[in-house]
């Protein structure tokens, strides 16, 4: 993380009889104590437009003006480019002291996202959360069964969540089923990376916990079952799995 003496962002322009010039501009922004020291600090989330028909957002980047000293400081998130960047201020930890969520749409086909939560208690910023770690570490395995069922099993718990498919049609079943319901071959299907990542303060203590959502899908991703939704809370040492179901699709009758 590097210090600025940085004023707040422009918006791009163009010169006179020349090419556009593209300059950092306000993505969004907010106003909370994130440095502990209990005065309320600026925060904008910045980046480039490079074309102005299009979405796509270069240069992704925090910037952060501390209310006491008026000193800045700007963090970058390792994924930094994408759609719709958003902002969210809230109490992780339970210190009471605002940290920083960052999200970033992919744009993908899994509709992945990119997270990442800090702390800049002190002015030294942590990386408490990032979406690459998190889909590094929590791995699930999607399995068709006899019987015209989906298994998930998510392998860092070894919870298990069994899905009835027939509702997905005879045609559907066809291609993967024999007569009498027996798989013809031994067939998977996938888990997104993260898709989503909301804060809610399930415990209403003024404390968020992150609710986690990944798309779970069968022969190809608009094959979409339903999500894996992991509720994590903030302990001493870290993230723990508060609670974890498995949500899906209803089908018209």
């Amino acid at each position: 993380m590097m210090q600025y003496t940085y004023g707040t962002p422009n918006y791009a322009t163009r010169s006179a009889g020349g090419p556009t010039v593209h300059r950092e501009h306000i993505l969004d922004s907010g106003r909370a104590d994130v440095t502990g020291d209990g005065v309320p600090d600026e925060v904008w989330l910045i980046g480039n437009q490079q074309d102005e028909n299009s979405p796509f957002i270069t240069g992704i980047s925090l910037l952060i003006k501390d209310g006491a000293s008026s000193k800045s400081y700007r963090i970058s998130p390792s994924e930094n480019a994408g759609y719709n960047p958003r902002l969210f201020l809230g109490d992780f930890t339970g210190d009471r002291i605002s940290d920083i969520l960052v999200t970033i749409e992919s744009g993908g086909s899994g509709a992945t996202t990119y997270d990442y939560l800090y702390s800049l208690v002190g002015g030294k910023s942590q990386l408490l959360f990032n979406s690459e770690s998190y889909n590094d570490y929590w791995k699930y395995k999607v399995d068709y069964l006899n019987g015209y069922r989906l298994q998930l099993t998510n392998t860092n718990t070894r919870r298990v969540y069994i899905l009835d498919i027939t509702s997905r049609g005879k045609d559907y079943l066809n291609e993967i089923y024999n007569p009498d319901g027996t798989l013809k071959a031994p067939i998977e299907g996938f888990v997104d990376p993260l898709s989503g990542l909301y804060p809610v303060d399930f415990d209403r203590d003024g404390i968020y916990e992150l609710m986690a959502m990944q798309g779970v899908s069968g022969l190809y991703h608009a094959d979409r079952f339903g999500y894996v939704t992991n509720i994590l809370k903030w302990q001493s040492d870290g993230w723990k799995l508060q609670d974890q179901w498995f949500s899906i699709y209803g089908t018209v009758v």
